[in-house]
């Protein structure tokens, strides 16, 4: 065997790649778009946002083009190491003086010209590591004690770290990811809605004892009662999707970006989207999501072993939750929550992590159309990927 047929080279599917990039490209002009006339009021650089959004992009095509190159199957010996980096970030950004709070929240670690958003990190970290832990568990899924109760432990340490940022959105997407994956691995259905069920009085006393999140919840209920208020927010977002009709204002003309909708280039840019862009506009939008979707599913479904099937399944559902939960909460169907619009909203530790996770979902899909890659210098064992038993026999 010659040293070019020892490296490996990944097969991908091209609809999702191009789907992703798609995302990407579509996101870039839409940061532009919406945040241009705040950028020059505020920082007197119209590019401002645009040209970190554009750097975070082309290292998040490096990030994505890396995982493609590695592969997925070298991510399991990587499932402690990142669940610990993970651990000790979201540590860190509590510590006083070293975590940036915005707006309330405490979430950020900043660096000189760089920050980090660790519960980013901390989501694909966590989906690494089920993946893994019910890949080489698939057999004891079922026992309480294996297969649910120490990954019910861990999520409760992620999930409480980010409740004290606060991070209320983050913890929903990894309680939801747990779900997620321990339901694809065999988990008994009465330990899920169990738990769901137990976890309901918690969440009623993290909102019911917190006063923005009240308001966020009566802002949902009824947005027009408080207009200038609590309901001020989801109003105007309401109020941009509304105007931009069919066919929208136009790229570049929306209203709403000009001072009235707050975050308009992050947590609310679907609403910019709406307007400018109109139901056409939004539409392409979902389609790309869908297909982004639908190809996840399909090379989780395919892949060539349990450990690629559970990681492509869980950056699906990532993937997936955030768009749907971002849109949804910008046409009021949901409470506010902090979640980006995955590969749109502004925000680079969100895209870099996510492309490097769609690198990763590639290198799954390449596999799973099996043909002509080739094995890699690492090699990864069987019982890494969960294929012991009767699956490595064979």
């Amino acid at each position: 065997m010659t040293t070019d047929s020892r490296r490996a080279t990944v097969a991908y599917d091209p609809v999702l790649l191009a789907a992703v990039l798609g995302l990407v490209g579509f996101g870039l002009v839409m940061v532009y778009s919406s945040s241009a006339i705040t950028a020059q009021d505020k920082l007197g650089d119209a590019f401002f946002f645009l040209k970190r959004q554009a750097f975070a992009a082309a290292l998040g095509v490096v990030a994505m083009a890396v995982a493609m190159k590695l592969g997925y199957r070298r991510m399991a010996r990587l499932a402690y190491p990142l669940l610990v980096v993970a651990v000790i970030l979201l540590v860190l950004v509590l510590i006083p003086g070293l975590g940036t709070k915005v707006g309330g929240a405490k979430r950020w670690l900043r660096f000189p010209g760089v920050s980090i958003q660790p519960a980013e990190i901390a989501k694909v970290a966590w989906v690494v590591y089920l993946s893994y832990s019910l890949a080489k568990k698939r057999e004891k899924v079922k026992h309480f004690s294996i297969g649910f109760l120490p990954h019910l432990g861990l999520a409760g340490v992620l999930v409480g770290l980010c409740m004290l940022e606060p991070d209320f959105g983050s913890s929903v997407a990894l309680l939801f990811l747990m779900f997620v994956l321990l339901f694809a691995a065999g988990a008994r259905l009465s330990w899920l809605v169990g738990s769901v069920l137990l976890a309901i009085p918690f969440a009623y006393t993290a909102i019911a004892t917190s006063e923005y999140r009240m308001k966020r919840i009566t802002a949902f209920l009824d947005p027009w009662a408080n207009r200038q208020g609590s309901g001020y927010q989801v109003a105007e977002s309401l109020m941009s999707i509304g105007s931009g009709g069919m066919t929208g204002l136009g790229l570049g003309d929306g209203r709403q970006k000009l001072f009235f909708l707050p975050e308009a280039h992050t947590d609310f840019i679907f609403a910019i989207i709406g307007e400018e862009l109109g139901l056409f506009g939004v539409g392409a939008l979902i389609t790309l999501y869908g297909v982004v979707i639908w190809r996840g599913i399909r090379a989780s479904l395919n892949a060539t072993e349990p450990f690629g099937s559970y990681l492509g399944l869980g950056i699906t559902a990532l993937i997936g939750f955030q768009a749907v939960v971002n849109m949804s909460v910008a046409m009021g169907l949901v409470p506010t929550k902090g979640l980006t619009l995955p590969f749109i909203s502004y925000g680079g530790s969100s895209l870099i992590v996510l492309m490097g996770a769609a690198g990763l979902l590639l290198s799954i899909s390449g596999a799973a159309d099996g043909g002509k890659r080739r094995v890699g210098a690492v090699k990864v064992t069987k019982d890494e990927l969960g294929l012991g038993g009767a699956e490595a026999a064979a």
